[in-house]
């Protein structure tokens, strides 16, 4: 062998042995490992929660006719009767997109609903609810009508409507009806 094959040699030989070093020592020298099989079923990134609705009838009254009159709304379906139903209330406050009288106070708010087995629907109002309304027997008759009627239409499950102010009964809205009984709907109020 030439000399020259020689020094070759140990450059290559050197430079293999400087190449292995330099890479044992920089970390290199883990094994390689297979990437982890997908998953079946399994959906990559967050999913958007699905927001159903639920189409709902609500009843305002009409000057012209002292009837109440229907209005369609949405609201967040939920398995939970007494949420669906506190936010027909809700809309029934906002009042109507139509023009029509809305009997029940701007300034009210409900506070809770609550369903009894048989039937009866507890609606607790803000104190707002009486104190803010405009006295008066026909007044008052349309506010326990608009209330009771779009609840009784909406949710099979209410048969009547027990009516609560800051969490107890009161004798009167406002001197006229009397709030210690439950009331029960009265459709012939409705317009055809």
């Amino acid at each position: 062998m030439s000399r020259s094959r020689i020094l070759l040699l140990a450059v290559l030989s050197l430079s293999l042995i400087l190449l292995a070093l330099l890479f044992f020592l920089s970390g290199g020298g883990g094994t390689l490992k297979e990437p982890p099989p997908a998953r079946a079923g399994k959906k990559p990134g967050p999913q958007a929660e699905i927001v159903e609705m639920k189409k709902v009838r609500l009843f305002f009254l009409s000057g012209a006719d002292g009837l109440f009159h229907p209005e369609e709304r949405e609201i967040l379906s939920s398995p939970i009767p007494e949420r669906e139903a506190a936010q027909v209330v809700e809309e029934l406050i906002k009042g109507s997109r139509q023009g029509l009288i809305s009997p029940l106070p701007a300034e009210a708010r409900v506070r809770q609903v609550y369903l009894t087995k048989e039937g009866t629907a507890y609606v607790d109002f803000t104190r707002e609810f009486s104190d803010r309304h405009p006295s008066g027997s026909t007044a008052e008759i349309d506010t326990v009508y608009c209330l009771v009627n779009s609840l009784a239409m909406n949710f099979s499950s209410i048969k009547r409507v027990f009516i609560l102010v800051n969490g107890d009964e009161k004798e009167t809205l406002c001197g006229h009806i009397s709030l210690t009984k439950a009331f029960l709907p009265n459709f012939s109020m409705i317009a055809q």
